[in-house]
């Protein structure tokens, strides 16, 4: 997909700040520090639209991307570990669910786990909790340039079984640029359906 504009809209401290649902939108979630703003950033061929940082927890509250005027990127809040109290981590996981369930403009997730570790009880707490609220999700391993090219289809499979997947997730970096097709092509899908849910 060709981006012609990618602009910040809001960042939302809760569900009260969301923006009106009048466009289609695409979540992003992942746990802290997967590199989940690095790969939103190369996605849109952008350096600095999504800050990111190498301590855990940079993004606290749900950021929303309004994409060539058309659709919305959506980052939601790193679970897992983050250097910030266990009362703030609570309140980040309300404010996901308080997206996530009822976003009626909410089209599809990006979940994204880390290509170098098997994923955890928190990856496949969160992937079992997308499948309840029939969220389709894609379901990619980032970082694949950290790994020998020999290594990455071992890495894959271990993902695939963890999760229950039907299918080896997608193996992508936000530094080579790797999978970046596959996603938008995944995206551009989930963009051409009328709601969340296909019938």
């Amino acid at each position: 997909m060709k981006i012609l504009s990618a602009d910040f809209l809001v960042s939302a401290a809760s569900s009260k700040q969301f923006p009106p649902p009048v466009l289609p939108e695409i979540a992003f979630l992942g746990k802290s520090n997967v590199g989940k703003s690095s790969l939103i950033n190369a996605l849109l061929n952008r350096k600095t639209l999504v800050k990111t940082s190498a301590t855990p927890g940079k993004t606290r509250q749900v950021n929303f991307f309004l994409i060539n005027e058309r659709f919305r990127f959506v980052d939601l809040p790193g679970y897992g570990f983050a250097a910030v109290p266990q009362s703030e981590r609570s309140a980040w996981r309300k404010l996901c669910e308080s997206y996530v369930p009822e976003r009626e403009s909410l089209r599809g997730a990006v979940m994204i786990v880390d290509i170098r570790h098997k994923p955890a009880r928190l990856d496949q707490e969160m992937k079992a909790w997308l499948d309840h609220f029939g969220l389709q999700t894609l379901v990619v391993c980032n970082k694949a340039d950290k790994l020998k090219r020999g290594e990455i289809p071992r890495a894959l499979k271990a993902a695939q079984e963890a999760l229950g997947l039907e299918e080896p997730p997608l193996a992508v970096s936000s530094k080579s640029h790797l999978g970046r097709d596959q996603i938008w092509r995944r995206i551009g899908e989930w963009l051409a359906e009328r709601s969340r849910i296909p019938a």
